[in-house]
């Protein structure tokens, strides 16, 4: 798979996303604190803990979960280098306020304080998914077993 340019070439916001979650992954996994980033419904209506809104956004709760959250935000770089660094700023400015939101209205709808949301960049993630089916070519097609 290649993605372009090696490094962040022209891909500042990537670099700044990816050195953010790194940084509360690590920090708040250091601390033995990563599997209690999940929102819950006492965290945001009850007792509500901005610190712990915006560190969910960015933190993963494990290891693996960083690695691959990683890899998959740094190979979506090539999408800064397509459409620019404001332009995809905005993406990700939308993108998270959207998930958040979405995340929010969950909680309200369950009001469950058991019930808990995963921490981590996810919408932007699985959002950054549908320009890369769109603009991105495939570049060989293989088969698994004859399918």
């Amino acid at each position: 798979m290649n993605g372009g340019p090696s490094g962040f070439n022209n891909a500042p916001v990537t670099r700044a996303i990816i050195i953010a979650c790194a940084l509360f992954t690590i920090f708040f996994g250091m601390q033995g604190r990563s599997r209690k980033l999940g929102l819950s419904f006492q965290d945001v209506y009850q007792k509500p803990q901005l610190w712990k809104v915006v560190v969910s956004m960015f933190a993963f709760t494990s290891t693996l979960e960083l690695m691959f959250g990683l890899y998959l935000l740094y190979y979506f770089r090539v999408f800064e280098r397509q459409i620019g660094s404001n332009k995809y700023s905005v993406f990700i400015l939308l993108t998270v306020t959207m998930s958040f939101l979405l995340e929010i209205r969950t909680l309200a709808f369950l009001k469950d304080a058991n019930a808990v949301i995963t921490s981590g960049p996810y919408g932007l993630v699985f959002a950054s998914f549908v320009p890369f089916f769109f603009e991105i070519p495939i570049s060989t097609r293989f088969r698994v077993l004859g399918v």
